[in-house]
């Protein structure tokens, strides 16, 4: 029987990930090398903030400290979405408040800092809608680990057949996956690959589609 409904946030929830993309898109530019939205789209979505910092260390051979730089991108972050902006996905609202009216729990599970998952939230005024949030803090390992999904159903207390997670990234399918709860995907930015649309239980055009699923348990 299902009893919770697991949400990622960027890109799942939020329209996010251009205005991640512009961050990094400056910082890596800074240092004199191009990059495209098909370079973020490959390695970036799903990931830590810090995991993603230190592959850029180390993948175009630079020397600076990752604290730092995550604190310039999240004043980078926080000029872009001043300026243009975050939107909530379609479907949104309409799939929360369904799940409300029929008494499932609601979780959130993103990689993202607690602080800024709660103002996003809050901005849009659907942070009480959520039972618990899980952020990338809570656990030692993020996604495509499956250790935030593990203390998602952990914190809600049930098994994880006993819920569903809605994804937008690979790295998020493949977490999910491995922790054996069952996983759609609204994709964003990039359809999965075949290897991964494999592994959800489907991939769908908008938030919407979860309510048709859910009415036809």
């Amino acid at each position: 029987m299902l009893k919770a409904v697991i949400f990622d946030m960027d890109g799942l929830l939020i329209d996010s990930e251009v205005i991640s993309y512009k961050c990094y898109k400056k910082l890596i530019e800074s240092y004199g090398y191009s990059f495209t939205m098909d370079d973020y789209v490959k390695d970036y979505p799903g990931k830590q903030l810090k995991v993603s910092l230190q592959f850029i260390k180390e993948h175009y051979h630079l020397d600076y400290d990752i604290e730092e730089k995550f604190q310039l991108f999240h004043r980078l972050e926080t000029q872009f979405m001043q300026e243009d902006g975050v939107a909530l996905k379609k479907g949104a609202k309409e799939l929360l408040q369904y799940l409300k009216n029929h008494h499932y729990q609601i979780a959130l599970a993103t990689s993202s800092l607690p602080s800024r998952a709660c103002h996003i939230l809050d901005m849009h005024h659907i942070l009480s809608y959520f039972d618990e949030i899980i952020c990338g803090s809570d656990v030692q390992r993020g996604k495509p680990y499956p250790d935030i999904f593990l203390k998602a159903c952990e914190r809600l207390n049930v098994l994880p057949s006993e819920a569903i997670v809605l994804e937008d990234s690979e790295a998020g399918i493949q977490a999910a996956y491995d922790a054996k709860v069952p996983v759609y995907c609204i994709p964003d930015l990039k359809q999965p690959g075949k290897e991964y649309a494999q592994k959800t239980k489907g991939i769908l055009s908008s938030l919407l589609d979860v309510i048709t699923i859910l009415e036809n348990m």
